[in-house]
């Protein structure tokens, strides 16, 4: 049997999308998978508009147990996929101890740092994109409580629930903020009954604006504050349109960016230490008629002005991961 007859057999069981030849690049999402609404789904929307641009194809896997990590990176690897992109911080260890195994393969890996000649490093400054939807959570509450709603409770999380509370004391000094992770292990990302009922419980303690940054399982978020009749703030993917009317704003991660670059580079792809931040359009707050009547002038003059801020220096956000720890609270 050939290595690609073995290849195929192999692809068959891990579910991998068919029909990719040598060289075509391939996306591995992390567990929630690739129609989470969230993180995940951003990683799709980029793949397939670089589908869509070039007419070329790609390999992908949505991962169903965390064994699956090093059994497909090295079945993309060895199946002659290039580059090989993958989703979120916990291929960080994996990657580490497969790239070597493959110099001549190249690698992206979002969310996570990994050094290595043949890897692509790339990482958002969520904090800061979180800071300008926390100042529009204390515009927009009108009990002056508003909540957030982590996934895993990592530091990178941590990172945006940070950000937000700086955010939010910047607009209203007084605000009170309320905090909760969904759980420790990843299950915690897909998990929307659970962050449905943190929801609710923040409600009961007065939020009326709630944050979700926790992948699938903010979808439970989004949808208990539609149906308690207070503001939810998306993540990652624009989500303002799951609930018209009801979701304040997104704060926007160009995951799609990331892995349109990292397959535009294909085998001569650029490695190293990439950072997207609000300079970079990395971050962002998402627009649309679905969220239009909600956001007043004022509020966007405000966020605005920070945003400018931001970029020239003038304001600093505090990056959790640099020492984990918030100087807010």
């Amino acid at each position: 049997m050939t290595m690609m007859q073995k290849f195929l057999g192999a692809a068959a069981t891990l579910a991998l999308s068919a029909g990719a030849s040598l060289a075509d690049p391939a996306l591995i999402y992390d567990l929630g998978g690739k129609f989470d609404k969230s993180f995940n789904e951003a990683a799709h929307v980029g793949a397939e508009k670089w589908k869509a641009d070039t007419g070329n194809s790609y390999n992908e896997i949505e991962l169903q147990s965390e064994a699956q990590r090093e059994q497909a990176l090295r079945r993309f690897a060895e199946a002659g996929n290039n580059p090989i992109v993958m989703t979120g911080f916990a291929f960080g260890s994996v990657l580490g101890e497969v790239a070597p195994d493959y110099p001549d393969t190249k690698f992206a890996i979002i969310d996570m740092v990994v050094d290595a000649p043949n890897v692509r490093s790339v990482v958002f400054n969520e904090h800061e994109g979180s800071y300008l939807v926390g100042m529009m959570a204390a515009m927009a509450s009108e009990s002056g409580t508003v909540g957030f709603i982590g996934g895993m409770d990592i530091p990178l999380i941590r990172k945006f629930a940070c950000g937000y509370v700086q955010g939010v004391k910047a607009a209203n000094p007084d605000a009170t903020i309320i905090q909760n992770m969904t759980g420790t292990t990843p299950a915690a990302w897909n998990d929307p009954v659970k962050g449905g009922e943190l929801t609710k419980a923040q409600i009961s303690q007065g939020a009326d604006v709630v944050y979700a940054a926790a992948g699938g399982t903010g979808v439970g978020v989004l949808q208990a504050a539609a149906d308690e009749g207070i503001l939810s703030i998306g993540v990652d993917s624009n989500q303002n349109h799951l609930h018209p009317g009801k979701v304040l704003t997104s704060m926007t991660k160009r995951v799609d960016i990331a892995v349109y670059d990292a397959f535009a580079g294909g085998m001569d792809l650029e490695t190293g230490f990439n950072v997207l931040g609000l300079a970079e359009d990395g971050v962002g707050y998402a627009m649309d008629d679905n969220n239009a009547p909600l956001v007043s002038d004022e509020m966007v003059a405000a966020v605005e002005a920070a945003k400018a801020k931001i970029v020239a220096g003038e304001i600093a956000v505090h990056d959790y991961m640099s020492d984990n720890a918030c100087p807010v609270k």
